[in-house]
């Protein structure tokens, strides 16, 4: 008995270590479903939960999605998708509301229906991708790579860089965050002591070759560095944006004026998707 007891303890340990593993294999499954099912979600605000409100809720959220599942930016505002976001309703699978004011009183006699809601849209993975097919693309299901996003933001005599832990970036990174989600994309964002450390502190990005960012990016969890300097013009009443990412052995520049830095940002990101997933340069020929 002795001696078959460390037999039985291997045999123990085997069939531990097979469940873990089938644990770990079921995990990663229903991760990876997860996140393709985000590709198929989108969410927007509207006023109320009247039927007119959420028609118009489901038809700019068609659009967001489309982006999303294929990568393809260029969409935007594309007139080929009015017929199908005219008719978004029938591609829903589901949607459901979140109150922005939940908890707080009705403020006048109209109750419920001047209130903001967040409305998230579930559309069905097969008509997506039927649109997709007869626009003449495809969803963009393999691997995404995780962006290093460096942004500058200059405006008068503000010049800084987006970082995760910055107080006077604040709003910026909440944007980013923001237009990574509704890209379907992961980002990552510098720490001010990792600037500090490559000496980027304060300094000029455009003026920073990709191969200065390589390093730092790898570090803060990145696959490929994406690059944006964002300049205020009181003249034009937005953003001038120009955005920069080396991938494949070529450098991809494409810019936008006259936009808030939301949109900024979601150009950019999306500009970025859009190279990635194979559908196109966003600012036209890319430099070998």
């Amino acid at each position: 008995m002795t001696r078959r007891q460390p037999v039985l303890i291997w045999l123990g340990a085997a069939t531990i270590v097979r469940m873990l593993l089938a644990v770990a294999v079921v995990w990663c499954a229903s991760a990876m479903a997860a996140a393709g099912a985000d590709l198929y979600r989108a969410q927007t605000v509207v006023t109320g939960q009247d039927e007119a409100n959420r028609i118009i809720g489901f038809a700019f959220c068609l659009e967001d999605v489309l982006i999303k599942v294929s990568g393809a930016q260029k969409l935007a505002g594309d007139r080929r998708l009015a017929a199908y976001k005219s008719n978004a309703k029938s591609f829903v699978r589901a949607f459901n509301y979140r109150d922005q004011f939940l908890g707080k009183p009705v403020r006048d006699e109209q109750g419920t229906r001047d209130r903001p809601y967040d409305l998230t849209v579930d559309f069905e993975e097969k008509k997506i991708n039927g649109i997709l097919k007869a626009l003449g693309l495809k969803p963009w299901l393999s691997h995404r790579p995780r962006l290093a996003v460096f942004v500058e933001m200059e405006n008068g005599t503000r010049d800084f860089i987006v970082t995760v832990d910055g107080a006077q970036s604040d709003l910026q990174r909440d944007a980013l965050l923001a237009a990574a989600d509704r890209r379907g994309m992961n980002i990552v964002l510098p720490s001010m002591a990792a600037l500090a450390k490559s000496g980027l502190e304060g300094a000029k990005l455009e003026t920073v070759p990709s191969s200065g960012l390589a390093p730092l990016a790898t570090e803060q969890g990145g696959e490929v560095a994406l690059v944006g300097h964002l300049v205020w013009s009181d003249r034009e009443l937005g953003w001038i944006t120009r955005w920069r990412m080396d991938w494949q052995g070529r450098t991809h520049r494409w810019q936008v004026r006259r936009v808030t830095f939301d949109e900024a940002f979601r150009r950019g990101i999306g500009g970025a998707a859009q190279i990635l997933s194979d559908n196109g340069d966003p600012g036209g020929r890319a430099r070998h």
